[in-house]
């Protein structure tokens, strides 16, 4: 059985469709398609049903997923295994971060991380996404969570408290509230998607659901938006800029808790070590997380 067209079935199969998993693999759309066609023949039959431009499993693709998995999971562990009996730092090491933190913080805590390491290759995958660790789709993670998974080992590099963020075109067109409970005279950025579940946007839509006036999926997004003078916008203060400044906290608020983790079987790679160490030592330099700009005003007790 080719590993490169199990591969491409499980990948078509977790995100439905070819383009997803293409993205996944690495690969182009055709040499994704022509994969998919050269497994079927291979094993003997149609494995997916196009449905409302989705690709859904048939009787024989559902069949053939429980078995493809269990070997890619034994395979994904054997390289786990042989990887954990690495002792050289060189190699490989790939880290997956939110956008904002892959943009803004990363590359200063890696800066010289290289001249230091120079063979051991960095490969940093920025998405919003939750990356499997369990199938080495990534070797670290860096993940904004209230609690890490329990199948995954590391630890929390710090945190953000949550504030109201305006720009200076918006105060120039409105003024700034004075307190927290003057945000109901103003225009507010909500959150849609998985992201209106977050407390703070939770909170939002409880109190001043009335006065949002634009909603974000997405927090660097949403920072933009601010920006642009769309209205005041409730972000983790690892989203301040220069082009917004931050009011007050929001101190009832969950501060967003950052981890650096990885596989179980992975922690005494030497090279990921190097690199969990480097990215610990640097979050706690007082340098990395820099202060938001001006405007910033004492915490408010009346926020519930």
């Amino acid at each position: 059985m080719d590993w490169n067209g199990l591969k491409s079935f499980m990948a078509i199969a977790e995100t439905g469709s070819l383009s997803a998993a293409a993205d996944r693999l690495n690969v182009n759309h055709s040499t994704m398609f022509r994969r998919l066609k050269a497994f079927e023949k291979e094993i003997g039959g149609r494995l997916f049903d196009r449905i409302n431009q989705r690709y859904r499993l048939t009787t024989l693709g559902e069949g053939l997923l429980e078995h493809c998995q269990r070997i890619a999971a034994t395979v994904d562990r054997i390289e786990r295994e042989i990887a954990g009996k690495d002792v050289q730092p060189k190699g490989p090491v790939s880290i997956t971060a939110p956008y904002n933190i892959a943009c803004r913080y990363l590359p200063e805590a890696l800066a010289d991380f290289r001249l230091a390491y120079p063979d051991i290759q960095l490969n940093l995958l920025s998405s919003n996404q939750e990356i499997n660790m369990n199938t080495r789709q990534a070797d670290i993670a860096v993940r904004a969570t209230p609690s890490p998974p329990g199948h995954l080992v590391g630890r929390m590099l710090c945190e953000f408290p949550w504030s109201v963020y305006g720009s200076p075109r918006y105060e120039r067109r409105v003024g700034f509230p004075g307190s927290i409970t003057d945000l109901g005279q103003h225009q507010l950025i909500g959150g849609t998607g998985k992201m209106a579940s977050l407390p703070a946007f939770v909170w939002l839509d409880q109190h001043h659901h009335d006065q949002v006036c634009t909603r974000c999926d997405e927090l660097t997004a949403m920072a933009y938006l601010a920006e642009s003078g769309h209205g005041l916008a409730l972000l983790p203060d690892d989203q301040a800029r220069p082009g917004i400044d931050r009011l007050f906290h929001l101190p009832a608020i969950p501060a967003s808790k950052l981890w650096l983790l990885t596989h179980p079987d992975l922690r005494d790679v030497q090279r990921i070590r190097l690199v969990m160490s480097h990215l610990t030592e640097a979050f706690n330099r007082s340098d990395l997380l820099q202060e938001a700009p001006h405007h910033v005003k004492t915490d408010e007790p009346g926020l519930h």
